[in-house]
């Protein structure tokens, strides 16, 4: 026995290594055959001693596993966006800001490609790798550990033995990758994926492993989590490298933004040739000891920023226009194009607004367009090229009726858009279902947009409140194609859970034109219940922060409309729940609850926590420091927002005061 697990630990030594040359260090030191001949001895060595098998054996790396759904994991410290510069000015700014706040030009930066991909972050217990979780809401990701584990250029074990090790980055597909599963979805008549990144996302959200594994996802890391082992970001991706991740090789350390900017145009020139999707640039701080001192917005951190490369313009045939209908009837223009290969991936569609949009630049169809992707994600038509052709092509003329429904199309005043006001309109009922289930709403899994039209076409919904009858059909749900009894067995089971989301969740669903995620909880915990809120009045609505005159007439004209009081009294037939519930462990204080504050200076913990507390009791956080704000909370060498408070009358408060506020 002691012989087999020798042979065990030398083929993963082995493995591992081999492992490391080919996929981190680009650089194969065996033969397919060989390491596959490796490999199959390992998997048959381990299958008949199991005992010897352990979590960071290569043979994890083939996947197999199958999850019903991935569970939520909260991370420990929030997984934040970056703010975006476009031009020269705005770095200049961004470095204005970081002085104004340090005062002092003691800081470089750290300039490295931006990876078009999906962020990670990958824990490590006691060398062990524990788990590999999305972004997901920034709060909230998904435990994608099992197909994490498949992806060749991250090690199952390391040599940082810590407790806890936590290291972000970005998971992506290479082009070549990319075209190979393409080509391949193609070939079975599935619908393709539109750019690498999409693929990565949906790769990675596979709840079959063996899929993963077959797909050849890949990994840049970038960002050690423990930075108190560290000074500057560049020592902690050596590190990174020393424990055998991939690190950038373009990365590199700049003293001013005239470095940073001739580095940026170096990368930029290199994009074409790279075997990877980039989408721009990150710039951050160098040195670690100043991230807490430049502090943090409440979407982005101050001390780093994303360049953002120009769109690429190319020129095709526009072939047709066409209209779309949206959740709330707005009417949306689109363009059927000659396919053109653009930022990595063929385009054949691309929006064009509105009819004005159309119209003012006397974009007409059967003539050549400049198109280009907007942010490198959606084609968008630019301007006709007019040459002599274009001359005798006939002009567009808007639409007058519903492409679905074939209603009348009407105006708003003062708005450009178009819209269907018929309430029976099919796709409008559809995208309104779509918006209702989805994960900033009611987050019911299982009901794609697929799954929607199949369930509308064959009459099991017409509205919102239908989706919680569907439990009385689940024999003839499951005779529908592809839904089998154990999909419609977690469909039904997400829907019940559904039911006891809080009343923000709700009301976002509801699909009120102009309210957003953020003015839905606002209105919730204002107002605390769905009654309260059908009864407010216009005068009282726009004085809530947040919401103003439009807002307002728009949520107070929804509520006006029978259909949509029927709608309502049907959903609390259906036990929906109508009250607000706050976040997990939310709470109310009155001399916090609602108050705008600021957060600025060095405080005795990071300010993330601050702003996690203080939204806890329905606070806002906000950045910048104006007459609305209600506090300042500054901690020492607060600068630049001290002053400002003190010359606008803002009440400032200490650490100290504000959990006297509390009662902590």
């Amino acid at each position: 026995m002691k012989d087999i697990k020798n042979r065990i630990e030398k083929l993963k030594e082995d493995l591992n290594e081999w492992n490391y040359a080919y996929y981190v260090l680009d650089n194969p030191i065996v033969d397919d055959s060989e390491y596959d001949k490796y490999l199959n001895e390992l998997i048959m060595l381990e299958t008949d001693n199991p005992e010897f098998k352990t979590d960071d054996s290569p043979t994890q790396k083939v996947g197999g596993q199958v999850m019903d759904k991935f569970e939520k994991y909260k991370h420990k410290l929030p997984m934040l966006s970056l703010s975006n510069a476009f031009n020269k000015d705005d770095l200049e700014t961004f470095d204005e800001q970081i002085f104004k706040e340090i005062e002092s030009k003691k800081y470089n930066f750290f300039v490295e490609p931006k990876i078009d991909g999906l962020s990670i972050s990958l824990i490590y217990k006691n060398g062990n790798f524990f788990k590999g979780v999305t972004r997901g809401d920034g709060i909230y990701g998904e435990d994608v550990t099992s197909n994490v584990k498949t992806i060749k250029s991250i090690p199952l074990s390391i040599s940082d033995k810590s407790d806890y090790v936590e290291i972000r980055g970005e998971v992506f597909l290479s082009k070549v990758e990319f075209e190979k599963i393409n080509k391949q979805r193609q070939n079975n008549d599935e619908e393709l994926f539109a750019n690498p990144r999409n693929a990565a996302a949906g790769t990675l959200r596979q709840l079959d492993s063996s899929i993963a594994a077959s797909r050849k996802l890949d990994a840049f890391l970038y960002y050690f989590m423990n930075r108190e082992k560290f000074h500057t970001h560049s020592e902690s991706l050596n590190y990174l490298e020393k424990m055998n991740f991939k690190v950038n090789k373009l990365g590199k350390i700049c003293n001013d933004i005239e470095e940073v900017y001739n580095h940026i145009k170096f990368i930029e020139l290199q994009r074409e040739k790279l075997e990877y999707e980039i989408d721009g640039v990150v710039i951050k701080i160098n040195d670690f000891d100043l991230y807490e001192k430049v502090g943090y917005t409440a979407k982005s951190p101050k001390w780093a920023i994303a360049f953002k490369f120009p769109a690429e313009v190319k020129e095709t045939l526009l072939k047709n226009i066409y209209a779309t209908v949206g959740r709330t009837g707005r009417i949306t223009y689109n363009a059927t194009l000659e396919p053109v290969q653009i930022s990595g991936t063929i385009v054949q569609a691309a929006t064009l607004h509105n009819a004005d949009f159309i119209i003012q630049r006397d974009i007409r169809i059967g003539g050549k367009v400049k198109i280009k992707k907007a942010g490198d994600i959606i084609p968008e038509v630019i301007e006709p090229i007019q040459d002599n052709k274009y001359k005798s092509l006939t002009k567009w003329v808007e639409e007058i009726k519903c492409p679905v429904c074939n209603s009348n199309l009407e105006r708003v005043e003062g708005e450009v858009d178009q819209y269907c006001i018929n309430f029976e309109c099919p796709r409008k009922i559809i995208r309104g279902l779509e918006h209702f289930v989805s994960r900033d709403a009611m987050n019911i899994e299982g009901l794609s947009i697929k799954i929607i039209e199949k369930l509308f076409e064959n009459k099991f919904i017409k509205n919102v409140a239908d989706i919680y009858k569907l439990s009385k059909f689940k024999d003839e749900l499951i005779q529908l194609d592809k839904m089998g009894e154990k999909s419609v067995s977690n469909l039904l089971e997400s829907i019940e859970k559904s039911k006891n989301s809080s009343l923000e969740k709700l009301f976002f669903g509801l699909g009120i034109r102009h309210v957003g995620k953020k003015t839905a909880k606002t209105l919730a915990i204002s107002f605390k219940t769905m009654e309260n809120i059908s009864k407010i009045n216009f005068e009282e609505l726009e004085q809530i922060n947040d919401v103003g005159p439009i807002v307002a007439k728009s949520v107070c004209d929804w509520f006006e409309i029978k259909q949509n009081l029927q709608l309502i009294n049907k959903l609390k037939e259906e036990n929906i729940n109508m009250i607000y519930l706050g976040n997990e462990g939310s709470k109310n204080n009155d001399k916090i609850t609602l108050k705008s504050f600021v957060i600025t200076g060095t405080l005795s913990k990071p300010r993330n926590y601050f702003k996690d507390l203080l939204e806890e009791y329905g606070a806002k956080v906000i950045d910048t420091v104006s007459k609305k704000t209600d506090f300042l909370l500054a901690g020492k060498e607060a600068g630049s927002k001290l002053e400002k408070a003190e010359k606008l009358g803002v009440k400032i408060i200490s650490e100290e005061s504000l959990l006297e506020m509390i009662g902590e």
